[in-house]
């Protein structure tokens, strides 16, 4: 895509317009994370229940650590194990951040570092970080390539990158925040290999 439509999709997100963009698994529905307001409005435009969490996806890292602070020690190490990767990890979120995007428990927080290139990356790169979710209806099949997003979705938002095809499958969902990990949805990558190399790092 050209520049002017990656700034384009920039602005959008920091003037709190949804857009569609390329991750490294699905087209995801993504939104300014640090108001409520374009929450709500990502969650009224899909039609999702405001009660199921999205995820906060960062750019990498240290943008992740400086959103939620409170990553720190074992959530860490945990994040470090398996991020930047096709993982959506459900980690403690004592603190109680975003949660116009946390869903009905406050108390936990997913969060994704994708590996990203072409204008997906440089769309993050520049906002830092988006609350996302997958670009389809709910319960709808995960899109893979941008004519795969319904036509409603791609109409309504403010801009919408093609990457070209995308594998077509959702990250790999695991929940670190009880006693032991709990595997959400398999997805993009092998949820038992990834909890295996979370213990070792552990470890």
């Amino acid at each position: 895509m050209s520049g002017e439509t990656v700034q384009a999709a920039v602005d959008a997100i920091r003037a709190g317009r949804p857009v569609i963009l390329p991750t490294d698994t699905v087209y995801g529905l993504c939104a300014w994370p640090h108001r409520a307001e374009p929450t709500e409005r990502l969650y009224l435009l899909k039609g999702r229940d405001p009660m199921q969490p999205s995820a906060l996806l960062a750019a990498d890292l240290d943008v992740l650590l400086e959103c939620v602070p409170e990553l720190r020690g074992r959530a860490e190490a945990i994040a470090r194990a398996l991020l930047p990767g096709p993982f959506t990890l459900v980690l403690p979120n004592p603190a109680r951040r975003y949660r116009w995007l946390t869903g009905a428990n406050q108390e936990a927080i997913g969060v994704r570092v994708p590996v990203l290139a072409g204008p997906g990356a440089s769309v993050l790169a520049e906002v830092g970080a988006v609350v996302a979710t997958s670009a389809n209806a709910p319960g709808g099949p995960d899109p893979a390539r941008l004519a795969d997003v319904p036509e409603e979705l791609r109409s309504a938002v403010a801009a919408a990158l093609d990457g070209g095809e995308l594998p077509g499958k959702p990250s790999t969902v695991l929940d670190f925040t009880g006693p032991e990990p709990r595997v959400v949805r398999e997805g993009a990558a092998p949820a038992g290999a990834a909890i295996e190399r979370v213990a070792g790092a552990l470890a």
